[in-house]
C-alpha cells in the first residue's frame, strides 16, 4: 500500500508533524495525538511545542495547571504520558490492572506486599488531602512513617502504585519540580464518556489509529503495552463497526482522507525532543529513521535522542547547549539548502521556547 517515504509522511501528518499540520493550543495537540511521552517534563513540553503553532511553555503550563485540560501520569506501558484529562480515568481503568500485575515481582523484591501497598495508598491519600500538592521528596518523608527507607526505589514504586490505583496524578510544578495531587480533587468528574471493558479497549485502539495510522495491530500492542490477543480483539470490534479499513498489514480509519503532502522543494522540518512518541509509537522503526542511522537515534541504554525530521523521516539528531541558548544539529548526511533553512527556523523556535526572554 505505502512505501516507507509515503508511510512516514502519512504517520507524521497524523501526529501534526508534516504537511504543515499544526494545532493551535496545547490541549488541541494532546487531543489530536492522544498521548505525549512525558517521562521528561521538558521533553514533553517540546513534544507539544513541535506539534503546535506558537504554543509557548507558559501556555502549556496553563493547560496543565489552570485549565487542567491535560494531565501527566503513568499510562501506556506503565510509563509517564500526558493525555487529555477527560480520558484519564477510563484509560487508567483499562491499563492499570495489567501494569500492576507486571510490577508484582518488583514489589516482592522491594518488600512491598499487598498490605503495605494498601496502607501506603491510604497514607498518601490522607497527606495529599491535608497538605497537597506534595513533591516526591515530601511524600517519601511521609512514607518513612510506615518503615519505608527513603533511599532506593520503594518510595517511587509506592507513589506510582497510588497513581495506578487512581489515588493521585501529577499536579502543578513547584520551582521546576513535579508535585502530586489527589486525582479526584484535581480532575473533578465531569462529562466525557467513561468507556469500560471491551468498549474501552476499542476506544483506545481508535484513539491510537487516529494519531498513528497507517499502523498495524502489532504497532498498537507495542504502543499500549497490551497483549497482541487484545489488539486483535480491538481490531475485530473496530472492523465490525465499520470504523477501519485494512490494507494488507496496515490499518487506516475509515473515511480518513489522505492529506496533501506539499511539494518536494518545501519540506516540513521539525525538531522532535528525546523519547518522542513519533519514534516509539510503532513496533518497527524503518518508516521514521533510516536503518543506517538508527544507532544514532537509539544509542542504547534506553536512550532515544532528540531528532530532526523532514516530512516525517529523521535526518539528524540534535542537542541543546548550556543555558538552552545554543543548539547543535548533527545531520546524518549533507542537507539541501531548503532543509537547512527549516532547521534554522526550528532552532530559533526551540531556543525561544526554552528561553522566552533570550
Amino acid at each position: 500500500m505505502h512505501d516507507h517515504e509515503s508511510l512516514s509522511r502519512l504517520r507524521a501528518h497524523a501526529q501534526a508533524l508534516a504537511g504543515g499540520a499544526r494545532e493551535t493550543s496545547a490541549e488541541a495537540v494532546v487531543r489530536r495525538v492522544f498521548a505525549i511521552q512525558s517521562q521528561d517534563a521538558t521533553a514533553a513540553a517540546l513534544g507539544i511545542r513541535v506539534r503546535g503553532r506558537d504554543v509557548t511553555a507558559q501556555a502549556i503550563r496553563t493547560a496543565y495547571e489552570d485549565e487542567r485540560s491535560i494531565v501527566r501520569n503513568w499510562y501506556m506501558r506503565g510509563t509517564l504520558h500526558t493525555i487529555p484529562s477527560e480520558d484519564a480515568r477510563w484509560v487508567l481503568q483499562l491499563l492499570s490492572p495489567r501494569i500492576l500485575a507486571a510490577t508484582s515481582r518488583r514489589y516482592q523484591q522491594l518488600g512491598l506486599d499487598d498490605d503495605l501497598r494498601q496502607r501506603a495508598d491510604q497514607l498518601i491519600r490522607r497527606n495529599l488531602a491535608a497538605h497537597g500538592p506534595l513533591t516526591r521528596a515530601e511524600l517519601t518523608e511521609h512514607l518513612t512513617t510506615l518503615g519505608i527507607s527513603p533511599d532506593g526505589q520503594a518510595p517511587f514504586h509506592l507513589i506510582r502504585h497510588a497513581a495506578l490505583t487512581g489515588v493521585l496524578c501529577h499536579g502543578p510544578q513547584r520551582t521546576g519540580e513535579a508535585t502530586y495531587v489527589l486525582l479526584d480533587d484535581w480532575l473533578p468528574t465531569t462529562g466525557g464518556a467513561q468507556w469500560e471493558g471491551d468498549s474501552a479497549l476499542a476506544e483506545l485502539a481508535h484513539c491510537y489509529l487516529a494519531a498513528h495510522a497507517p499502523a498495524t495491530l502489532e504497532d498498537f500492542a507495542a504502543w499500549s503495552g497490551l497483549p497482541v490477543t487484545w489488539a486483535r480483539r480491538a481490531w475485530k470490534m473496530l472492523a465490525e463497526s465499520g470504523a477501519i479499513t485494512v490494507h494488507g498489514a496496515l490499518t487506516m480509519l475509515a473515511g480518513r482522507v489522505e492529506p496533501p503532502m506539499g511539494t518536494p522543494d518545501a519540506p516540513d522540518v521539525r525538531m522532535l525532543p528525546a523519547y518522542d512518541n513519533y519514534l516509539v509509537g510503532y513496533r518497527t522503526r524503518e518508516a521514521s529513521v533510516p536503518a543506517l542511522h538508527q544507532a544514532s537515534v537509539w544509542p542504547g541504554g534506553g536512550t532515544i535522542r532528540p531528532t530532526v525530521i523532514a516530512d516525517g523521516l529523521a535526518i539528524a539528531t540534535w542537542t541543546c547547549g548550556s543555558g538552552s541558548r545554543s543548539i547543535q544539529v548533527d545531520a546524518f548526511e549533507p542537507v539541501p539548502h531548503q532543509i537547512e533553512q527549516g532547521i534554522n527556523m526550528e532552532k530559533e523556535a526551540v531556543v525561544l521556547f526554552l528561553q522566552p526572554t533570550a
